[in-house]
């Protein structure tokens, strides 16, 4: 690993709070990725975009190298339970879907893992295709309406009409849907 490399592996580590071999798949992902993709520096807005099949670990190596985040609209995570990036160029819409392979590693420890997953030769690690979507749309930017029921300011799009009233999801009786998260 060259000496760039294990920088911004121990700033990713840093931000996760840990190393571990789901880090090391985002981080891997995200080095191979700026280099395939020709990025020279982080995001600061919506110049790379990135979709995350997983909510899982490899994301924080994706936002800490790539600058990719669910706050600025270019980081989406579609919870598919699959260690799959797809990373864009907005620039010219150019996109690479990185899988991940997870064969063979039984036995290993986490620490072997995680120096297989960031030392080995790319197509042992993952595959390479073309995204399958098209490049998503810039992040939506709602006015923010204050709630008839409790005055909490919300997106407008996540008010509902009742009794002539707007008012948001909570107060609306709808629960926190967390049954996209896998229990542990």
């Amino acid at each position: 690993m060259t000496n760039v490399r294990r920088q911004l592996w121990l700033k990713a580590v840093e931000f996760h709070g840990h190393s571990c071999p789901g880090l090391a798949v985002g981080v891997r992902v995200a080095l191979d990725c700026r280099e395939e993709m020709d990025l020279t520096s982080r995001a600061k807005d919506e110049e790379i975009v990135a979709v995350a099949e997983t909510d899982a670990c490899g994301v924080d190596g994706i936002q800490s190298i790539l600058g990719c985040t669910v706050g600025k609209g270019n980081l989406l995570v579609n919870r598919r339970g699959k260690n799959v990036f797809t990373i864009y160029r907005r620039s010219d819409g150019c996109g690479l879907r990185y899988c991940w392979k997870s064969r063979g590693l039984d036995g290993m420890t986490p620490q072997a893992r995680t120096e297989l997953f960031l030392e080995a030769p790319q197509e042992e690690v993952y595959t390479v295709t073309p995204a399958r979507y098209p490049l998503p749309p810039r992040a939506s930017i709602y006015p923010s309406v204050f709630c008839d029921c409790c005055g909490e300011r919300t997106a407008e799009p996540w008010l509902t009409v009742r009794n002539g009233q707007m008012i948001c999801l909570d107060c609306a009786g709808k629960p926190f849907d967390f049954s996209g998260r896998a229990a542990v």
